[in-house]
């Protein structure tokens, strides 16, 4: 196996740069950097040298030998000043030691995986934190990251092989009077795992956290949702104008309101009647996006909005405005009344479809494997035959270990630290 090493800390110029290099020839390389071996994870003062002993840098070299590492392998670290050149150096001097080559993106936690220093699970919890920018969204990875998720599994496992115990004992030894039949309790125990994994599907999911929860801003042309949508991004994102038709595209942009990740959409005004081609087609992308966002904000007549969507009355500045009589939010984005309470209400609503503080969210390859377990206990309650309550509860297992990565195929693998930088 090759020794790989990337800078581990931000891109160049900074204070310090931190270079990594993990696998077999990790302190061979310490030793021709930096002259010989520190004590392992203490730090250790030394002269950075090239192969041909031309000096480099001073700085700090650090050892971590394997497995008690985080990619289970032996690992160092070089801690040198965070010039461009100084880092180039010392990269290409790692280069140089033989065995040694720069690491792809990913390939870090990679190994750390392989080595079982965390499960599948953990490392999508790692790529989400490395991705947040907010609150909410560094809360619920580091919930993932540091085994929230995992740690369930385990022990909806543990219960599903004592279950699962129960049932080979049966089939093992069905001449036995007391092991003829499975307990009384069986059955509740199956139901009670199974209301488990259902109130885990029931939760937020990570799509809407990463993505933001998406709100749609609809009605007829000259409702006034360009402005809204300008007023609630603070920019002037979208062209506003009197004339009919003007948005003919949907229009997208993500911000953070309180600590909450949100996409808002501006889109083509709706009406039957438009002859204009290219609008027709904007108008065809609207009821796209109004299907797909988490909330509408109905800025049409009222009561002709869809299923859900929040009655907005948005013109109150105008002068001879036909009032709305049961609106949900009141407002003006011209003269900003209203709008703080808007923006609260969003925030309100948001919340309730993201992960509490600290909660893991499930991504749509986890809610999958957990869908089919809670597919594959289902079926093992409706069975009275010990051999088909087994074969079910052997894939409600194969579920759980997808899950976290017992097993797993390359493609998902590949995927998943794609999503990483180099260094991690």
């Amino acid at each position: 196996m090759d020794t790989i090493f990337a800078l581990s800390s931000g891109q160049p110029p900074a204070g310090i740069g931190v270079i990594r290099v993990t696998g077999p020839q990790a302190f061979a390389a310490v030793e021709a950097i930096a002259g010989k071996l520190p004590q392992p994870r203490k730090a250790m003062r030394a002269l950075f040298s090239s192969v041909s002993r031309e000096t480099l840098d001073d700085g700090l070299v650090i050892t971590f030998p394997g497995p008690n590492s985080v990619t289970g392998e032996d690992l160092a670290e070089f801690h040198c000043h965070g010039g461009r050149a100084v880092i180039a150096a010392v990269e290409r001097a790692l280069g140089e030691v033989e065995g040694c080559r720069r690491a792809e993106p990913g390939e870090f936690t990679r190994r750390a995986f392989a080595n079982g220093k965390i499960d599948l699970s953990e490392a999508e919890g790692l790529a989400d934190l490395l991705s947040a920018e907010t609150e909410i969204q560094r809360r619920s990875a580091m919930a993932m990251a540091g085994g929230a998720l995992s740690r369930q599994v385990e022990d909806w496992r543990l219960e599903l092989l004592r279950l699962s115990a129960q049932v080979e004992a049966v089939l093992d030894f069905d001449d036995e009077d007391d092991v003829a039949a499975l307990p009384a309790a069986f059955g509740e125990a199956l139901a009670a795992l199974g209301d488990e994994l259902d109130q885990a599907l029931s939760a937020p999911q990570a799509e809407t956290l990463r993505e933001g929860f998406r709100v749609a801003l609809a009605g007829p042309p000259n409702a006034g949702k360009s402005t809204l949508f300008n007023a609630l991004v603070e920019s002037e994102a979208a062209i506003t104008a009197e004339i009919a038709g003007t948005t003919r595209d949907v229009l997208t942009q993500s911000i953070a309101l309180g600590g909450v990740p949100f996409t808002f959409v501006d889109m083509a005004g709706l009406r039957d009647d438009s002859s204009d081609t290219i609008e027709t087609i904007g108008i065809d992308r609207a009821r796209g996006e109004i299907a797909r966002a988490d909330l509408v904000l109905w800025l049409g007549p009222e009561g002709e909005g869809p299923q859900g969507a929040w009655e907005i009355d948005a013109q109150a500045d105008l002068s001879g405005h036909l009032r709305k009589q049961s609106p949900r939010q009141r407002l003006s984005a011209v003269t900003g009344e209203g709008m703080a309470e808007l923006r609260q209400a969003l925030i309100t609503e948001a919340r309730l479809a993201m992960p509490k503080p600290g909660q893991a969210a499930l991504n749509a390859r986890q809610r999958a494997r957990l869908e089919e377990a809670s597919a594959a206990l289902a079926s093992a309650e409706s069975e009275q035959d010990p051999l088909l309550v087994a074969e079910n509860l052997r894939r409600v297992r194969q579920a759980f270990d997808a899950l976290v990565g017992r097993t797993s195929t390359e493609d998902v693998l590949d995927t998943l630290f794609g999503r990483f930088c180099i260094g991690k």
